[in-house]
């Protein structure tokens, strides 16, 4: 990356743009779009709130649902073992293309992972965003040669975080614009998804599915972090997370430029005591207990909405944020068992049912014809074992034989007998 702009090995983001003056003074150049983005919000948020009931669900592909995010850099040998270790079936790499001058090692890393889907964050400098012949003739180098190995190419990345890059959606959708051109022009095949907002920020999104340039998404990436709310449960705005993907799948649907696809690209919780890797303060950051649970009540959660075609976390291996911590050695954090026993279990799962009672939650689906329910809990309580509870297991796979279970933050699995 070239000045003003700067990456932070740490986080693995960019520092934020410390000089001010060119801070203002490019938003200032795209004051048009800025203005843009608010009127188009203030007409489709409302409309889309209003139309979120009548939101429609599709049966979701358990076994595409769960990607992790990968770096291809990073100890690559052993996050390939690692990821069969898991059993995930869908993975998420991440390229910045200030890097081409690494595409022949990412291609190495790619053609290794063999039968997985892959993903393959494109993410913007810059330079890129400014000369478009570059971003053109860079991007057909990336289709040509990876074209036939990826599932998904997810075109740009936070692009509402100036750091990133980007000053506005115009620039955005310029950016997205000639990698659609593209694929209608040489790569029909291949399958472009976008536009990459970080957070609860659908103003940013309703101006990337409603505008007038001509490209189509093959569905919508967003990078749905809740972790500066705490549990994913709990609300901002007065939505938690199932009412936003509820209100972002919604505005996919009505918009004309995207298929009916929604892939929650990057999400996950800072990690305490881990400055300075964390991506954030110490103030948003958690114990690894709470990691572990947040992340398996996320994925539970976006799986119970059936809106979501995939979710991927942010990532296996990084110190502040990640299921392993390599600061000496490899450490598998909790959260790796919690991964792991989670795709054991639901993989290949069909959604039943979610209810929630008092803070209770049970999430019921079926798996090689057997009832499976997990169970959590925002205020502990205790339910007993029941005759009818075939076996039942903590969130990290262990078995629990107690008479009395404690239901809290730790989800847990209880398989029913002879329920279907």
């Amino acid at each position: 990356m070239k000045q003003p702009f700067n990456w932070d090995n740490y986080s693995d983001q960019p520092y934020p743009l410390k000089d001010k003056n060119y801070k203002k003074q490019m938003r200032k150049n795209q004051v048009g779009s800025l203005l843009k983005t608010f009127f188009i919000s203030l007409v489709m948020l409302p409309f889309a709130i209003i139309m979120t009931p009548f939101v429609k669900r599709k049966k979701i592909d358990s076994n595409d649902f769960f990607c992790m995010g990968v770096d291809y850099q990073r100890q690559s040998e052993m996050t390939l073992e690692l990821i069969e270790e898991l059993g995930v079936s869908r993975v998420l790499v991440r390229f910045k293309l200030c890097k081409m001058q690494t595409f022949n090692e990412l291609e190495s890393f790619i053609l290794k992972l063999k039968e997985k889907k892959i993903t393959l964050k494109i993410i913007q400098d810059r330079e890129h965003i400014e000369d478009l012949k570059l971003l053109e003739n860079d991007l057909n180098t990336i289709f040509t040669k990876l074209g036939k190995h990826i599932n998904i190419f997810e075109i740009g990345s936070t692009i509402n975080r100036t750091k990133w890059g980007f000053f506005s959606v115009d620039e955005y959708n310029r950016f997205y614009q000639v990698a659609y051109a593209l694929k209608k022009e040489k790569f029909p095949n291949i399958k472009l998804i976008g536009s990459g907002v970080i957070d609860f920020e659908y103003h940013f999104t309703a101006h990337t599915l409603f505008n007038s340039f001509k490209y189509r998404y093959d569905g919508l990436s967003a990078l749905l972090y809740v972790d500066r709310r705490g549990a994913p449960e709990n609300t901002q705005m007065g939505f938690n997370l199932l009412d936003k993907i509820s209100l972002l799948s919604t505005m996919v649907w009505l918009s004309p430029k995207s298929a009916h696809e929604l892939h929650i690209t990057e999400t996950n919780w800072p990690i305490s005591n881990t400055a300075p890797y964390a991506p954030t303060s110490e103030y948003e950051c958690v114990s690894e207990e709470f990691y572990s649970d947040y992340m398996l009540r996320y994925y539970l959660l976006a799986f119970a909405s059936q809106q979501v075609d995939s979710v991927s976390w942010h990532q296996l291996i990084a110190p502040g944020y990640g299921l392993i911590d390599n600061r000496d050695g490899i450490k598998k954090r909790k959260a790796f068992d919690v991964y792991k026993f989670m795709i054991q279990n639901l993989k290949n799962s069909q959604f039943l049912r979610l209810d929630i009672k008092r803070e209770h939650y049970i999430l019921q689906c079926l798996v090689n014809e057997k009832l499976l329910q997990i169970h959590w809990s925002l205020k502990p309580i205790t339910l007993k074992n029941e005759d009818f509870f075939s076996i039942i297991y903590s969130s990290s796979g262990d078995i629990i034989k107690n008479e009395t279970l404690h239901v809290g933050s730790s989800p847990i699995y209880i398989y029913i007998k002879d329920a279907v």
